[in-house]
């Protein structure tokens, strides 16, 4: 009888011991060497369906397994939902290390500056993060750009900054506004630091750099453009920049024009700087961060009018007869704008 004790209990033994051998080596060894890696979803639901599809994609070999050694560890209810990159060569420890992690897939959100809220709207929607009609709805929220601002505006336009961004799936769209505000606010800080006396409060800091950036792809003409717009001021002259047409119209229409014409220059809104002798009520653009330094620190130039030359650079004239002749050569002279692109500015200041 001792004997037949002794014998089940060896074989008892015997069986936990590989049951827990086979677990172990399930829990530690990938399904595959393969280091390919794959963006797996993990949705709503309940946690035999994370297992099964693990199973099905052939990243686990038992779902039944993953799911009681998930069990053991108490970690059922502690997976994320979420987007997470995966390797076949991961075992099923690592995995489900991941899953209840925050390490997930992340997107590059490129914001290019000038860009407005309606253009940064469209880019996130591109990405496949939220769609613009969500991402505007927090843009344009007037009371919490306000509160999160400090300042009274209609929106976050301006205040967003131009830069490259990591964003993942799981984030909202009021948490991806606010992370571009944090940027803004920290390049802010640093212009700020860089000047001792701000003769401008910081909305008409900023209405000032949306137009400068507007106005201009090349960061030399920055501060010139800058003198032009505060020689201007200084005399309370309209300021009469075209990107503020654009801004208004879109704003009263919802539509954005391509070119001017000669009743868009008429037409008053609230933002047309042809009809309005002041800035702005708010920014047009989102400007980087050399148009906030170049709003701060105008050249001292004798400038009041600037043109194209169609190559994205500008002709700058102290007198309207002077501007007149400017126009008249690089504007009405069709041959002065054949063949010319403001993209030929790429070429010409490499």
């Amino acid at each position: 009888m001792k004997k037949v004790l002794a014998l089940l209990i060896s074989f008892f033994v015997l069986v936990v011991s590989s049951m827990f051998l086979y677990g172990y080596y399930f829990i530690t060894t990938a399904v595959s060497d393969s280091s390919e890696e794959l963006v797996f979803e993990v949705k709503p639901g309940a946690f035999y369906q994370t297992a099964n599809k693990l199973e099905a994609q052939k990243l686990i070999s038992n779902s039944q397994l993953f799911t009681l050694y998930a069990r053991l560890r108490g970690d059922v209810t502690n997976i994320k939902v979420g987007e997470f990159l995966l390797s076949k060569n991961n075992s099923p420890q690592e995995i489900l290390n991941k899953l209840i992690s925050s390490d997930y897939v992340k997107y590059q959100v490129t914001i290019p500056e000038g860009y407005n809220i309606f253009e940064v709207a469209k880019i996130v929607e591109n990405q496949g993060l939220v769609n613009s009609k969500e991402f505007l709805n927090v843009a344009r929220n007037k009371d919490l750009a306000t509160k999160t601002i400090g300042v009274d505006v209609p929106s976050f336009e301006g205040f967003l900054f131009p830069e490259t961004y990591s964003f993942s799936k799981t984030e909202s769209a009021e948490q991806m506004v606010l992370a571009m505000y944090a940027q803004f606010k920290k390049n802010y800080e640093k212009v700020l630091a860089e000047n001792n006396d701000l003769n401008m409060s910081k909305l008409k800091h900023i209405v000032l750099a949306s137009m400068i950036e507007k106005e201009t792809g090349a960061a030399f003409e920055r501060p010139v453009i800058s003198s032009v717009f505060h020689n201007r001021l200084k005399k309370r002259m309209r300021l009469q920049s075209d990107p503020t047409i654009l801004y208004g119209i879109m704003m009263e229409d919802g539509v954005w024009l391509k070119n001017i014409r000669r009743k868009d220059i008429r037409r008053s809104t609230d933002y047309n700087t042809y009809t309005i002798a002041s800035l702005p009520p708010a920014p047009i653009a989102n400007p980087g961060i050399e148009s906030i330094r170049a709003a701060l620190n105008p050249d001292d130039t004798p400038y009041f009018y600037f043109v194209s030359q169609n190559d994205g650079t500008h002709v700058f004239t102290k007198t309207y007869k002077e501007h007149t002749n400017a126009v008249r050569k690089y504007q009405l002279n069709q041959g002065a704008r054949k063949g010319k692109s403001w993209r030929d500015l790429k070429n010409k200041h490499k």
